[in-house]
């Protein structure tokens, strides 16, 4: 017989639920064991939804956009956690949109729009008089790029075409922010001496570390380039400013949030992305995961307001381009629990199966959909939730009606109950059998 002893665990007077990691109030934070010596003091984010997310399919009228970029605006308010949104200027539909944004920008709105253009003297004249302070310039890094994208081909003739871009910029009066494309499969050796060069003619100049195919690891214990902490950790030394570097991912890996935080904890003081991940293929950073996270480390001078991104999953919603259900914080069901000791937990102490106050910092609530194993604790979290009453679970009408949807899952049922079916039944709009 193997006896097992318990007395090197006590029983605390109260229970540890390390309230520094998990404060009521707000977002998990980081509880630091040491804070990373090159974690930027502030850290914001940039949007590229009315870029990278039309690019990626979204069908976007010019009301549209408009209602997106003001919601943009609600969103960070006046927290400054989201500061810039990129636009294209090729289509006229386009153009619309960045004149209401300028014009709203100029009377106070606090998203400022730039715009991206592709590394030409020509487009670079496209700006010149749009109005925007700041312009995104597309300069692949990657040997898959200059090599095969040019002609002809090859890291010196890239370079040269970008530098001359880069120029007309400069010229225009705007400031240069150069997207190095595809730079998590680019040799140091053509990253490093452009990035010199471009600051000799625009010593303000901003440049965006791009994780184009979603390659990039979060481990500085793996060479260059797929290293993001690498990165931004050379691009560091290099002498650019933590606030002059963007990090823009894609999730083709599933590690878009991941590597954004990396990049952070490397020095990287701005994210770009969309809210609520919209963009090509398998979609750009969602940027209130990294704004929550950010939260965390202690990073935001302010928190936005989560809330606002209700009205934008709406939004995507009418446009036939919905959230996954089960999209993280904002999907329809991202807070839904079907399980019966899931329901338990909750109405007995419901911060047991939440990750932080869902209702109070998201505006929404948690949820549950009734299956064949949410139980009888299942039918009393619904009546709390949608009555205010408080039953028990030996309730005899809750006993019927939980009798009643087992009878129907055994019969071959496989939809969830949803509260609307289930409060006729409560109400005596019907009558479960015995």
């Amino acid at each position: 017989m193997i006896v097992v002893t318990l007395d090197r665990m006590p029983d605390p007077p109260e229970p540890e639920l390390f309230e520094r990691a998990f404060p009521r109030e707000g977002f998990p934070r980081y509880d630091w064991t040491e804070r990373p010596s090159s974690l930027p003091a502030v850290v914001w984010t940039t949007e590229t939804t009315h870029r990278d997310g039309q690019q990626g399919g979204l069908p976007l009228t010019v009301a549209q956009g408009i209602r997106i970029y003001d919601l943009m605006c609600a969103f960070t308010g006046s927290s400054g956690a989201l500061r810039q949104a990129e636009f294209f200027v090729y289509r006229e539909a386009d153009r619309a949109m960045l004149e209401a944004a300028l014009e709203r920008w100029r009377d106070g709105a606090p998203v400022e729009p730039t715009t991206w253009i592709r590394a030409s003297a020509a487009d670079a004249a496209l700006v010149r008089e749009v109005g925007v302070r700041e312009t995104g310039m597309l300069a692949s890094a990657s040997d898959y790029h200059t090599f095969y994208k040019f002609d002809p081909g090859g890291r010196r003739a890239a370079a040269s075409a970008y530098l001359d871009a880069v120029r007309a910029v400069v010229d225009a009066g705007l400031r240069p922010r150069l997207h190095l494309e595809d730079m998590t499969r680019a040799p140091e050796e053509f990253v490093l001496p452009f990035v010199e060069a471009v600051r000799e003619l625009a010593p303000d100049a901003k440049f965006r570390i791009c994780d184009t195919m979603g390659l990039g690891l979060p481990s500085e214990r793996v060479a260059w380039p797929r290293s993001v902490p690498r990165l931004v950790a050379r691009l560091r030394e290099a002498g650019i400013a933590s606030e002059d570097l963007e990090f823009h991912p894609h999730n083709d890996t599933h590690l878009v949030v991941a590597n954004c935080l990396a990049a952070i904890e490397a020095g990287c003081a701005a994210i770009n992305g969309t809210l609520l991940g919209k963009g090509e293929r398998t979609g750009n950073a969602p940027l209130e995961a990294v704004l929550l996270h950010a939260a965390g480390m202690g990073c935001l001078p302010a928190e936005p307001d989560f809330r606002a991104l209700n009205d934008l999953a709406a939004v995507y919603e009418e446009l036939g381009e919905p959230l996954p259900a089960k999209y993280p914080l904002f999907g329809r069901d991202a807070h839904r629990t079907r399980a019966g000791i899931h329901a338990d937990g909750l109405n007995k102490f419901w911060w047991m199966y939440a990750p932080f106050d869902v209702p109070g910092l998201l505006g929404r609530p948690l949820e549950l959909s009734f299956t064949k194993d949410s139980g009888i604790a299942g039918l009393v979290f619904l009546v709390r939730q949608h009555t205010g009453r408080e039953p028990a679970k030996d309730d005899p009408q809750l006993v019927g009606l939980h009798r009643e949807l087992m009878r129907q899952f055994d019969a071959g049922r496989q939809t969830a109950v949803e509260w609307e079916e289930i409060a006729p039944l409560l109400d005596g709009a019907a009558t479960p059998s015995k």
